[in-house]
């Protein structure tokens, strides 16, 4: 057998050959009259009299002493009917942009982890700015990530500079697709706005290519705080790609049957969708469910894989599907404390479950530990290398009449953290595990990898940006 050497592609996006449903139409038909039923009959807190004022305006039924909105189930239907079905993620490099229109899934990083594993030490700590730009260029370094999240959430910037500081590093620091989950107002997003439309070249070029996408989570159940909504309105009224997510824990701020929820975290999501097209009509947006699960032994919230996890992620994406609405889903995620036997049978099943779901355009989950409170670029490499697995398997066996005559068999690609050498070889070299092949490669990708930097004028508009949003109160 000989070994063909083959250009790494750019990016590499999961196909999706096969489809698991578990639930029957008669159930996701169920499911989805059981959400209708409590838009119109629980509706949302909406935190924002601004919102509510436009929503009472588009005929919802507003109570501002309570703060309650309620969506009667024709305003629902008819707005979910403006979401568009597919849209581009652009990038700064056109040739890295994802098209997110079922054909594919797409990885990025996990966001915002409060902790890091230090390369050196192998220690947990606290994150920081330059934590921030190394996982950012470990993750446009590697082809499996399609685009970025901000990774980790520094400890040493001020909580008001976050949403600026986490758009110029994806912009700065990588060519592709930048999404943001910490835009957490208006303010924020008109910041964020403006630092985007620097990039692209203008309010028009932005439109027309939309470097940037976000989300916003609800607060379970079913409350939208003020800051949150009139961020998603005021990006989607900027032409930016604007998704909801739902973050319920089973049994303490969800039900505690899986049906149960199903309908609470997808009234959440629905909920958000029909407020933004209501407001913005035609905009650009998708949901994301993360469910979780509280751990009745202790209270504490477990986000990890089990039975439970699987079963709700293959159902929201039939829900997806029927509403005909791009879906983020969490993959990936672990409850294990370092990259073990646990994590590795965690993340195989869970991103199994995706690759089965049918319809998963976006993943998200990579490099995390411990239910994405650590981060670990380490991790990331490992979490990239299972996930071109996958990719190879449902990809499947191209039966052509050139590669049944083809003479010379190929190896195309084998994991660069497998312990492929012969037994003895692998002694004599002291016995390396993956962790340390893959703490190799991320200790090669930050000495060498340089992401294309952005132009010197667009790089000093985008500091002074944030220099003033440093200065405001």
């Amino acid at each position: 057998m000989s070994a063909v050497a083959t250009e790494t592609p750019r990016i590499r996006g999961l196909r999706h050959p096969f489809t698991i449903e578990v639930l029957t139409e008669d159930e996701l038909e169920r499911v989805h009259r059981a959400t209708l039923r409590v838009l119109e009959r629980v509706g949302l807190e909406v935190r924002s009299e601004r919102i509510r004022r436009e929503l009472a305006a588009a005929g919802a039924r507003v109570d501002d002493a309570a703060m309650r909105v309620r969506f009667p189930p024709e305003m629902v239907e008819e707005h979910l009917a403006l979401i568009p079905p597919s849209f581009v993620m652009c990038a700064r490099d056109p040739a890295l942009d994802l098209p997110i229109d079922g054909s594919a899934g797409w990885l990025s990083g996990d966001g915002t982890s409060a902790f890091v594993v230090d390369l050196e030490t192998g220690r947990r700590r606290p994150s920081t700015m330059r934590d921030l730009v190394e996982t950012t260029r470990v993750t446009d370094a590697v082809p499996e990530l399609a685009y970025q999240w901000p990774t980790v959430a520094p400890s040493d910037v001020p909580p008001h500079t976050q949403a600026a500081h986490y758009t110029y590093v994806m912009l700065a620091h990588s060519t592709k697709h930048a999404q943001h989950n910490e835009v957490y107002s208006r303010r924020d997003a008109q910041v964020v706005l403006e630092m985007a439309r620097v990039v692209a070249g203008g309010d028009r070029e932005l439109r027309e290519r939309p470097i940037v996408s976000t989300y916003q989570c609800c607060i379970s159940p079913l409350v939208y705080d003020e800051g949150p909504i009139e961020a998603a309105v005021e990006l989607a009224r900027g032409g930016l790609p604007s998704g909801f997510v739902a973050m319920g824990i089973g049994c303490a701020t969800a039900p505690a049957t899986l049906a149960g929820t199903l309908v609470s975290m997808n009234a959440e999501m629905v909920g958000g969708m029909t407020i933004l097209e209501a407001l913005v009509p035609g905009a650009v947006t998708f949901c994301g469910p993360y469910p979780t699960f509280m751990d009745l032994r202790t209270g504490d919230y477990r986000q990890d894989w089990g039975p439970e996890d699987t079963l709700l992620k293959l159902a929201f994406a039939q829900l997806a599907h029927r509403y005909r609405v791009p879906i983020n889903i969490m993959a990936l995620d672990t409850g294990a404390k370092t990259q073990d036997w646990q994590a590795g049978l965690q993340h195989a099943v869970s991103l199994f479950a995706v690759a089965a779901a049918g319809r998963a355009e976006m993943i998200t989950g990579t490099g995390t530990l411990h239910g994405a409170a650590v981060y670990d670029n380490v991790n990331v490499v490992l979490d990239a290398e299972l996930f071109r697995l996958i990719c190879e398997v449902c990809e499947g066996i191209p039966v052509t009449e050139e590669t049944l005559g083809r003479a010379e068999l190929e190896e195309v690609w084998l994991p660069p953290s497998f312990a492929l050498e012969p037994l003895e070889a692998w002694e004599r070299t002291g016995r390396p595990g993956a962790r340390e092949r893959a703490r190799e490669r991320v200790r090669e990708i930050l000495a060498t990898h340089e992401p294309e930097p952005l132009p010197e004028d667009v790089d000093r508009e985008l500091r002074r940006i944030i220099a003033a949003r440093e200065a405001e109160a």
